[in-house]
């Protein structure tokens, strides 16, 4: 009796262990501006790539053991001789990278949209360094991809119509090349896949982000429709032969969320652009973009990376197919593995950072970095040089940020400057683009106060607009600035010295810095920032910390 009892506890709490061991995954597992996701498994590796527009360094790399915990490892282009995004609006620049790995080698294939195209970059080490790009004059369209077919590759990617003939607007199509992997040239002439999408007759839009796997005997073509926005899917062909015909699944999509209520509770949007991966237990998974508005289609936090699970029907890849509705939150069968260097990135959760080691892989720029205006020291604080380029050009300003990752969160920093003029501004960016963005800041009014400021931007000239100023009764104290955000609304605080925080402006709108009113395909980011607003100027400011704290409902 004894013996057995023993035996049934024991049992009991192996199965406690297991289920304990099991990897709890909270979507999106990249919160924030993480869109356009690509990933490849190398052995038990996993690296994930996405798109980062006219944000310098581009195309972040994160590594993953289990598709749950994430650490960015690095950036694809990290020096401005790889290229740069000087004249480019921020919404612009990179667009959809894929990551791809063949006998030894990584390679990205992506589109710099308003510039030369698209190109290959390679390296041996995921982390970097990349090669300079290699240029896809040829491949006229957006969203190219790799397939390796043995010793053969194709490029695939999204092109125009047949003939250059739209037959209406949105009409796209699907289009193939073979590729020398060595010379990375494309050969031959472009084969046309899929015309327009799955029904021709329903006038599909914008086919796009195309991947080709092959499983079994059959070649699978797949590829978002419907646009980026509420009408975004996934949709799924497949042939014999990889130059096809490539014949649609008749239960298509296999990925949306267009047709469930919109009233639902923390609703998950805007979901396609998907890529498959086998995961740690020999399944399928998928990453993919949705994002997480707080009402309607207002959303501030950007396009995000999701994971669901895959299921094969009758030989068909379906996306989450135990649910119609995205998961918040749902179990792998495997147990999860931690990464040593591995910060937040889903979830509530809170980061502090002074800089001590530097600015890590993380943090952006606009359009490029050259060097000089930026430096950290060893023992706290990021010290730039105020420049006349501000961020409501198409230059590259004084201004370095980081992601806002939740849709209730605060940032904060403490910033050390004493303007000479009142063209003079620094402190802390909550920015959608150039034409969207807020400005809380320390300067000058008129008569030579030291002040603190609120600015808005204008939506159509390349001017900003003064919310609220406040003179500061301990001008020589360090300023500490916060801005909250609170889905539609933002709220900016300040502090002197030791004293307790202050109302600035409250109840700011922040439907402002959505995407539905800006426009675009980014997200919000929370900036340090300092300007001399167009006249030459040999001040600094530092900033000693950047604080961020995000807690949304949904997760707790």
């Amino acid at each position: 009796m004894v013996k057995s009892f023993f035996c049934i506890a024991a049992l009991i709490c192996g199965l406690q262990a297991a289920v304990l061991a099991q990897a709890q995954v909270t979507n999106p597992i990249l919160s924030g501006f993480y869109p356009d996701p690509s990933i490849v498994r190398v052995d038990k590796d996993y690296y994930l790539v996405n798109s980062t527009f006219a944000y310098f360094p581009g195309i972040p790399v994160f590594h993953s053991k289990d598709l749950k915990n994430w650490e960015q490892v690095g950036n694809v282009i990290d020096r401005p001789t790889q290229m740069t995004f000087m004249g480019d609006r921020v919404t612009r620049g990179l667009f959809a990278p894929a990551i791809n790995y063949h006998k030894g080698t990584y390679y990205i294939t992506c589109t710099q949209i308003d510039q030369k195209g698209n190109f290959i970059m390679t390296a041996k080490n995921p982390a970097g360094p990349w090669s300079d790009p290699t240029w896809l004059p040829q491949v006229r369209g957006i969203d190219p991809s790799l397939f390796f077919d043995q010793d053969k590759a194709y490029v695939v990617y999204n092109g125009d119509a047949p003939d250059n003939k739209s037959l209406y607007s949105g009409h796209r199509t699907i289009r193939m090349y073979e590729l020398d992997p060595t010379t990375l040239k494309v050969t031959g002439e472009n084969q046309i896949l899929v015309n327009g999408g799955v029904d021709i007759t329903k006038k599909p839009v914008w086919i796009e982000g195309p991947h080709i796997m092959k499983v079994g005997n059959w070649y699978y073509l797949y590829a978002a429709e419907g646009g980026t926005s509420v009408n975004h899917s996934e949709v799924v062909f497949r042939s014999k032969t990889v130059n096809g015909p490539y014949v649609p699944y008749e239960k298509n999509p296999i990925l949306t969320q267009r047709d469930l209520p919109a009233d639902r509770k923390n609703p998950i949007t805007s979901a396609g652009h998907a890529e498959f991966v086998t995961g740690p237990d020999g399944k399928t998974y998928a990453v993919f973009l949705a994002v997480r508005p707080y009402e309607g289609n207002y959303y501030n936090t950007g396009r995000e990376t999701f994971l669901a699970p895959v299921a094969w029907k009758d030989e068909w890849p379906v996306i989450n197919p135990d649910s119609k509705e995205i998961p918040y939150k749902f179990t792998l069968p495997y147990p999860e593995v931690k990464l040593a260097n591995q910060k937040p990135q889903s979830g509530n959760f809170a980061y502090q950072t002074n800089f001590s080691k530097g600015i890590d892989a993380s943090f952006l720029f606009l359009r490029t970095h050259e060097p000089g205006w930026l430096t950290t020291n060893k023992t706290g604080g990021l010290t730039m040089l105020l420049s006349k380029e501000t961020c409501m050009g198409k230059g590259h300003p004084s201004f370095v940020g980081k992601r806002q990752q939740h849709i209730k969160c605060e940032a904060t920093t403490t910033l050390k400057f004493n303007a000479n003029s009142q063209n003079e501004k620094a402190g802390l960016l909550a920015f959608q683009d150039e034409r969207h963005f807020y400005f809380a800041c320390r300067s000058k009014d008129s008569a030579g106060h030291a002040v603190v400021q609120l600015y808005k931007s204008s939506a159509t000239a390349e001017k900003m607009e003064l919310m609220a100023e406040q003179v500061l009764k301990q001008p020589n104290e360090d300023l500490k600035l916060r801005v909250t955000a609170n889905g539609d609304t933002y709220g900016f605080d300040y502090a002197e010295g030791k004293q307790n925080w202050q109302v600035l402006k409250d109840q700011v709108d922040g439907k402002f810095l959505s995407t539905q009113v800006a426009g675009g395909f980014i997200g919000t980011l929370f900036a340090l920032y300092g300007t001399s607003a167009g006249s030459e100027s040999n001040n600094k400011t530092t900033f000693k910390d950047l604080s961020y704290k995000g807690d949304d409902d949904i997760y707790k």
